[in-house]
């Protein structure tokens, strides 16, 4: 593991609405990892997380194609079938178009001056199989861009199918580990491969003790914790450590 990396101790997702307004400098005052969304954090916000001594990841959903985004209309060609739950569409990873898109997209939250990227959705291969190769190319490929700047490389989920990227991984998260059995078998093996590994669990009420289980549970596999509402907007204080 880098050694940058192995000094983080906290970390936070927020990818929330609202995460990024305010005064973020203090909202974030004791994380080492703050992982933003790419498209809507700027330069500024980024150089205030260095300040405070955080690595910043930009999000990016590699594995389905969001409505919202500014690059939808260029994307929509790649789109597969629509995943109702988040109201996005799986996206073809396998056409060349839109690993290019997705690259010139990376590039742009690059020059903000984030310490690299976290994927989302790698994990589409497990229910869209051919579009498996597809993805190990756009991985290798964003891995290449991030590394070459001297970046690291996150991504989350998909412990069983994701195993082709995983080489090209810096870090790795595993959501719902309060609610999935297997997620202290993935956990302590991304450990084991000397990831930075991340664990997130989702609990509505800040004060129930399933916060302290899911906490609890990170540590015992050589996790990082973070525990938030599903919507992420919940940004704990002081951060949870172990």
């Amino acid at each position: 593991m880098p050694p940058r990396l192995a000094s983080v101790h906290t970390w936070a997702f927020a990818i929330g609405n609202r995460t990024l307004s305010g005064h973020i400098a203090q909202r974030y005052a004791g994380y080492d990892l703050v992982v933003v969304d790419g498209q809507e954090v700027t330069k500024r916000q980024v150089a205030t997380l260095h300040h405070g001594g955080a690595l910043a990841l930009g999000y990016l959903d590699a594995g389905t194609i969001e409505p919202s985004r500014p690059w939808f209309r260029r994307a929509k060609p790649y789109r597969l079938d629509y995943w109702k739950q988040w109201g996005e569409w799986y996206a073809n990873v396998d056409a060349a178009g839109y690993r290019k898109l997705l690259l010139r997209v990376a590039a742009t939250f690059e020059r903000k001056g984030l310490d690299g990227l976290f994927l989302d959705n790698t994990d589409m291969i497990e229910t869209h199989p051919k579009q498996a190769a597809g993805m190990r190319r756009l991985v290798a490929r964003l891995a290449r861009l991030v590394h070459g700047r001297g970046g690291y490389l996150f991504a989350q989920n998909g412990a069983d199918v994701d195993r082709p990227i995983l080489r090209y991984l810096d870090g790795w998260n595993r959501e719902d580990i309060g609610t999935d059995p297997s997620a202290v078998r993935d956990l302590r093996a991304m450990h084991a491969r000397g990831l930075l590994t991340l664990a997130t669990g989702y609990v509505k009420d800040a004060s129930s003790p399933a916060v302290r289980r899911d906490i609890r549970l990170a540590c015992r596999t050589g996790a990082l914790p973070f525990v938030s509402n599903l919507e992420l907007t919940r940004i704990p204080h002081p951060p949870p450590h172990c």
